[in-house]
């Protein structure tokens, strides 16, 4: 695949909103967040940890969201991402931008009718 294809583009965009959407409800590590999206999207989507835990640091760095290490009793240390109030606001402009875009796409690849 090209690097600068749209489609990578396109992967790397959606990808902060699925990540972003899923720490709204509430804190996740990195492995349930590549989880839950793989399951949502029926096994269409899939983040590995090499592609997912570089994306989580640099929400972090951007302020988007904040991590937080937690120890429990015979688990070993994992890092819990939450949304900060900025990390709110851009996702609420995130989903409103990705579903004004879907419904752009919808009237162009949909037939006319009239």
């Amino acid at each position: 695949m090209n690097l600068n294809s749209p489609d990578r583009e396109w992967k790397k965009g959606s990808a902060e909103l699925l990540v972003l959407s899923l720490l709204e409800g509430r804190p996740r590590h990195g492995y349930d967040i590549s989880r839950l999206i793989e399951i949502r999207s029926g096994g269409s989507l899939r983040f590995h940890v090499t592609s997912l835990y570089p994306l989580l640091y640099r929400l972090e760095e951007q302020g988007l969201v904040q991590g937080k290490w937690v120890e429990k009793a015979q688990q070993r240390r994992r890092r819990y991402y939450s949304l900060t109030s900025e990390g709110r606001k851009v996702l609420a402009r995130q989903r409103e931008s990705w579903r004004e875009f879907v419904a752009a796409i919808g009237r162009v690849v949909e037939p006319e009718h009239g």
